[in-house]
């Protein structure tokens, strides 16, 4: 593989979310290269580089000025989102951007601009675009499965996590623009969208059960859909111990869906032919190996030219959802989603 075939690639934000990346590069994405690392901690970008192989940095800015890359994945707070991508642009580099693509609907529109301005591959990383489960069952609903969808449900959640007396940007509202339910509610609020359509308005209440998060740790919500089917959407952050069960149901007047919890959950189909359920997949390690899937469709873009699964504008769906049932919450009304 010579380097042209290759995007050479740094990475914004060395935390968390990087070394998931950098596994999926590793295992799914051969066509990237990680030749730079960013991050304000120079520890953290020097770890990152050591095993990326990548020049470590401490700003973007620098690393626009004097590092080797076409291309950036950026893993940034929420609120710091515009600016970076906005700064990558004004470069001409290539932009995946971690979801959501900034917490305001305004903010978005100027990544937007800049992004079209730039005339780059812009990406909003949504890595349940590529869960192995979620696409399996959209495949069985588009192949008439359970025949007409009748309702459906999403939970996301679980114990509460100890901080350790750190307290995570994620619990900052100002930092995060919300709380479960933008950050990663959005990724139970996508396989419902990619199998149910468009949402049409939202009812909800949210609560604040994990007091050191400042944004809403309970979410409970109906979401109306264009086609007027109704589906549940659950997402919780409290307690000592969430115990098993299904994080996705979905009814058809032929049969159902259903998606266990878990890393190890099965993907099940009942129907009149399996009344007791008939095993399609076990999730095992393919959640993690979207990441791989997600940034290996982003080479592709950018080396051939090939359409996105899912276009950056796709991703305010997630976004205006969350706005909308926070509205909800005080309205104690249905809220339109892209009023």
């Amino acid at each position: 593989m010579t380097t042209s075939q290759q995007v050479k690639l740094a990475l914004v934000g060395c935390g968390g979310i990087a070394q998931a990346h950098w596994r999926g590069i590793q295992a799914h994405a051969p066509r990237i290269k990680v030749t730079a690392t960013v991050d304000t901690d120079p520890a953290r970008a020097a770890a990152m580089a050591e095993q990326t192989g990548g020049q470590p940095f401490t700003s973007l800015a620098s690393a626009l000025e004097q590092g080797d890359f076409t291309a950036v994945d950026i893993m940034l707070p929420h609120d710091q989102h515009e600016a970076a991508a906005v700064l990558a642009f004004g470069a001409g580099k290539h932009v995946v951007l971690e979801k959501p693509m900034a917490p305001t609907l305004a903010a978005c529109q100027r990544i937007i601009a800049a992004a079209a301005q730039a005339g780059t591959v812009f990406m909003v990383a949504e890595q349940a675009q590529y869960w192995p489960d979620a696409c399996k069952v959209q495949q069985l609903i588009q192949e008439g499965a359970i025949g007409e969808i009748i309702t459906a449900r999403g939970f996301f959640g679980g114990a509460a996590p100890n901080s350790g007396g750190t307290k995570p940007w994620r619990y900052y509202q100002a930092v995060a623009g919300g709380g479960i339910t933008i950050d990663g509610g959005a990724h139970w609020l996508r396989p419902l969208r990619m199998w149910l359509g468009e949402i049409d308005e939202v009812v909800a209440v949210i609560g604040h059960p994990l007091a050191e998060m400042e944004g809403e740790s309970l979410t409970r919500a109906l979401l109306r859909f264009q086609s007027g089917v109704v589906a549940v959407f659950d997402a919780i952050s409290a307690g000592a111990f969430i115990g098993p069960g299904e994080e996705f149901r979905i009814t058809g007047t032929q049969g159902e869906l259903i998606i266990e919890r878990g890393l190890h959950g099965r993907l099940l189909l009942f129907n009149q032919a399996h009344p007791e359920g008939q095993l399609i997949l076990t999730k095992g390690n393919g959640r993690d190996a979207s990441f791989g899937y997600e940034l290996d469709d982003f080479s592709g873009a950018v080396l051939d030219g090939t359409a996105l699964a899912a276009a950056p504008t796709y991703s305010l769906g997630e976004l205006r959802t969350a706005l909308a049932i926070y509205r909800s919450a005080t309205s104690r009304q249905w809220e339109k989603v892209w009023a």
